[in-house]
């Protein structure tokens, strides 16, 4: 699945998933780094998609203050 297309909550399983077999010790070197660079990525993408819906957040907080 593109990374693009997942749910912050999928992002964010597939990013733990990958912590958890990193931190087991048993990932050949290779794989390591793989993993490390997807993890880079997931990171990224969940942090992006925290921000977006902090400025919803704070566009409908805004929005309901102007109206009321």
């Amino acid at each position: 699945m593109e990374q693009e297309k997942l749910s912050f909550e999928e992002a964010y399983k597939q990013l733990t998933e990958l912590v958890k077999k990193m931190e087991s010790g048993e990932m050949p070197l290779a794989d390591s780094v793989a993993a490390y660079e997807q993890g880079i990525k997931l990171k990224a993408y969940c942090e992006q998609l925290l921000k977006e819906a902090e400025l919803k957040i704070e566009t409908l907080k805004v929005t309901t203050t102007t109206n009321a």
